[in-house]
C-alpha cells in the first residue's frame, strides 16, 4: 500500500485534511502529517488538533508514494518556505501522484512549473493559477494525467476527490 506525505501547518481546512486522510487509511494506505517539527500539535481553522508525524527537514521524496496538500490558510503559509516548495517541485518532476484541494494548488505557483499543469482550485485561487500559465477548469475534480496531479475546489467536492485519489493509488 502507498505511503502519503501530507504537508500542512496551522489553519489548515480541517475537513480537507481529515476526510482524505481517513479515506486513504480506510483503503489501507498510510498518511504522514508533515510540518516544521515532528510530534507537535497543529490546529485546523475549526480547532481540530492534528499531531505532526515528521518534520519537513527529515522528509525525503524517496520515502513517499504520493503527496497530499489540503487547503485552508495552510498552503499560503507553506509557499513562503522554500523547503515545502522544493518538495512540491520534486513531486511534480517525479512520476508520483499529487492530490491538492481548495487553496492547496497555491503551492504549485511557487514552483515555477505551473504553465504545464491542468488544475482546479478554490474560486479565488483559479485566476492566480491561470495567470501563472496553468490550464484551469471549474470542475469538482481535475486530473492532470501527464503529471499525475489531482485537484479539487472545496470541501463540497471531497466525496469525488477522495474517490479519485483512492482510484489513482489502486493503479500503483
Amino acid at each position: 500500500m502507498a505511503k502519503i506525505a501530507s504537508i500542512v501547518t496551522n489553519y489548515v481546512e480541517d475537513i480537507e485534511l481529515s476526510s482524505p486522510k481517513v479515506a486513504l487509511e480506510q483503503a489501507g494506505h498510510t498518511v504522514d502529517i508533515i510540518e516544521n517539527t515532528a510530534n507537535k500539535i497543529i490546529k485546523g481553522k475549526n480547532g481540530t488538533e492534528f499531531k505532526v508525524d515528521q518534520g519537513i527537514d527529515d522528509t525525503k521524496i524517496a520515502d513517499y508514494d504520493a503527496l497530499l496538500i489540503p487547503g485552508g490558510f495552510s498552503p499560503d503559509q507553506l509557499r513562503a518556505d522554500k523547503r515545502y516548495v522544493d518538495l512540491v517541485k520534486d513531486f511534480i518532476k517525479s512520476d508520483k501522484p499529487i492530490f491538492a484541494i481548495c487553496h492547496g494548488p497555491q503551492l504549485f505557483i511557487q514552483t515555477g512549473l505551473t504553465s504545464d499543469l491542468k488544475l482546479t482550485a478554490y474560486t479565488t485561487v483559479r485566476p492566480d493559477l491561470a495567470y501563472a500559465g496553468a490550464k484551469v477548469s471549474d470542475e469538482p475534480v481535475v486530473v492532470d494525467e501527464k503529471y499525475k496531479i489531482i485537484t479539487s475546489r472545496t470541501p463540497d467536492d471531497l466525496p469525488a476527490f477522495n474517490t479519485t485519489i483512492i482510484a489513482e493509488l489502486q493503479t500503483k
